[in-house]
Parts: structure tokens; C-alpha cells; sequence
């Protein structure tokens, strides 16, 4: 399912990250005690994700948010050229600088969508579904989190394909893998 994801998004793209590890009500009393924030500075997991406009999303578990860690991962995925939609985080500083048309939307400022309608409402929709569908696990291990994350990612990308089609889909991709003799 990993593979299953085009190697390069063009177009008009979106970039954002979010933060998974459960709901506060569910944590520990220690853990709660202990006090913890809500986003950047969190001890969530956190997640960078590219959404293209053509419906197609990739995302991954990193290891922290700052630029050195997420702009490789942008310009890996992103086809230079492009136009990347963001918010005013600043890890995303300097993306024109690497060859992207860069739109911001200021959220600081209740700004979801600019002038010229640039946004991030797609990738933050699905941000939105992965923690509905995460929820309803009722909790998973962290070191598991890139399996259920590349699933819904999968599922996410190919949810217009009725269920039949997506086993005949998911057959042929392990069909391919382990080169089943039939």
C-alpha cells in the first residue's frame, strides 16, 4: 500500500503537519498531571503530509516539524515548479526559495482560505478522516503507527473505488510484490 502512491505530486499541493497520540481525556492521571501542550511542543507523534489537488495524499510519521526535517521530505515528493499551499509555519519558510510557488493562509489571523483561494482544507480533511478512523481503533501502539497510517492513506487515495474493486486492487499490488504464480 506504501508503493501505491505516485512517486511525485505536481500541480497545486498542500503541506501541513499534524499531531496523533490520543485523546487527553484517555491518557493516565500521571501523564495528565505531568501537563502537556497542544501542538507544536506536544509529546504527540508527529505527521507531515502533502495533499495534491488531483485527490492523491501521502504522509508520514517524522521525527520532529522543524525545516531541515520536513522541506527534503517536500522537495523528495514535490515537483519543482509547483504550487505549495501552506500555513505560516515557520518550517515552511523558504519554500520559493527552493523553486516552489509558495501561498500562505494565515490561520493566526482566522484566515482559511486568501483572496485568490489558496488552502489547506484539503489536507486538513483528511487529517480530520485519519483521526476518526484512528479513534475508532481505540488506541494503537506508537511503533505501529506508520502501518495504520500508510493504510489510510491507501484507503483515503482509493475511496472512490467500490469495495470489490479495491481487493482486486490490493491482490494485484501483493500479485506484483511476491510474484504469485497462478
Amino acid at each position: 500500500m506504501v508503493r501505491d502512491i505516485p512517486p511525485v505530486f505536481e500541480g497545486i499541493v498542500e503541506i501541513d503537519e499534524t499531531y496523533l497520540g490520543g485523546s487527553w481525556k484517555n491518557k493516565r492521571k500521571s501523564t495528565r498531571a505531568q501537563g502537556s501542550k497542544r501542538g507544536r511542543g506536544t509529546s504527540k507523534q508527529a505527521v507531515f503530509g502533502i495533499l495534491c489537488r488531483n485527490g492523491k495524499v501521502w504522509a508520514e510519521v517524522v521525527p520532529d516539524v522543524e525545516a531541515n526535517t520536513l522541506m527534503p521530505l517536500l522537495r523528495k515528493r514535490v515537483a519543482v515548479g509547483s504550487t505549495v499551499c501552506s500555513d505560516t509555519f515557520r518550517s515552511y519558510t523558504g519554500v520559493a526559495a527552493k523553486g516552489y510557488v509558495h501561498r500562505l493562509v494565515k490561520h493566526d489571523k482566522q484566515e482559511y482560505v486568501d483572496a485568490q483561494g489558496n488552502h489547506i482544507n484539503g489536507l486538513e480533511g483528511f487529517w480530520g478522516y485519519l483521526k476518526r478512523k484512528l479513534a475508532a481503533k481505540g488506541g494503537i501502539r506508537r511503533e505501529r503507527l506508520p502501518l495504520y497510517l500508510a493504510e489510510y492513506v491507501w484507503r483515503y487515495n482509493h475511496r472512490d473505488i467500490k469495495i470489490g474493486g479495491q481487493i482486486k486492487l490490493i491482490l494485484s499490488l501483493l500479485q506484483n510484490k511476491y510474484k504469485f504464480s497462478g
